[in-house]
């Protein structure tokens, strides 16, 4: 049993398209490498994190991919995942406090790709509360009924022989290999349960929000779409789609749950 209590209201969280594939549906959200509120990549902190990545000027697809490799490593290493519940803390803040959410984390990346001259924009999901009944057993009562998702691409872009530039969307989910290839890693698919988040798990295997992927191991899933209640279509900035649809909780439920949630460590 989720709760619909804590969900901002007067927000409509619906399907943008019906039917089709994301690729069918015609999108045309361009995304952008300008710094936003949250993805403040300008900010000292996040420039001396750009610094370490150590991105070559003009890089081919392959230095591209390489670079936000080497980010999600460093990000990994420095900032801690614990539940914060504040999805539009500015990156450098998150920085600063060593700690955030995986969204916060994946926002770190995209402030990163953006200052190395990556566009990114992010697709909103509406995932089942449900999925994260394993990290709360005793508190699925006080669990949102749905769990806003800000789930980024990058632009890679590749220079051919006329001199033009081709670009095309890699997602998060595809940062480490494709779908394919990261669905047969032994270890299985990812459970939603222990230290591990989906920050984290990007690394090792498929995260598969449109069921194209199928797990060698039968333990735990990469398939995850079973888990969307809804695709809000694609947004040029997560700052935009929050301003669209809210975070996942209504600002008092944030309020007083992040002093607690925003120092617990995920997996405890």
């Amino acid at each position: 049993m989720t709760s619909s209590l804590l969900r901002p209201r007067g927000r409509a969280r619906v399907s943008t398209f019906v039917g089709g594939t994301l690729a069918a549906r015609g999108d045309t959200a361009a995304g952008g490498t300008t710094p936003t509120r949250i993805l403040d990549w300008q900010h000292p902190r996040v420039a001396a994190l750009v610094r370490d990545v150590g991105a070559t000027s003009d890089p081919g697809p392959a230095q591209q991919v390489a670079a936000l490799r080497r980010a999600h490593g460093l990000i990994t290493a420095a900032v801690r995942p614990v539940y914060s519940v504040q999805d539009e803390r500015p990156v450098s803040e998150v920085v600063r406090r060593g700690v955030g959410s995986c969204s916060q984390r994946l926002a770190v990346l995209e402030a990163v790709a953006r200052a190395t001259g990556v566009a990114t924009r992010v697709r909103g999901l509406l995932v089942d509360g449900a999925f994260w009944y394993p990290r709360f057993p005793r508190l699925r009562k006080v669990v949102p009924d749905q769990v806003l998702l800000a789930w980024p691409e990058f632009r890679i872009v590749e220079r051919q022989q006329n001199g033009r530039t081709a670009g095309r969307w890699l997602t998060a989910s595809e940062l480490f290999g494709t779908l394919e290839e990261l669905s047969g890693d032994t270890g299985g698919g990812f459970t939603n349960s222990g230290p591990e988040t989906l920050f984290e798990a990007l690394a090792r295997t498929a995260i598969d929000w449109d069921g194209a992927a199928v797990c060698s191991a039968a333990d735990a899933a990469c398939d995850l779409s079973a888990h969307v209640l809804a695709d809000l279509g694609y947004f040029d900035s997560r700052d935009e789609l929050f301003a669209r649809h809210g975070q996942t909780l209504c600002g008092m439920a944030r309020l007083l749950a992040e002093p607690v949630m925003g120092r617990r460590a995920a997996g405890a």
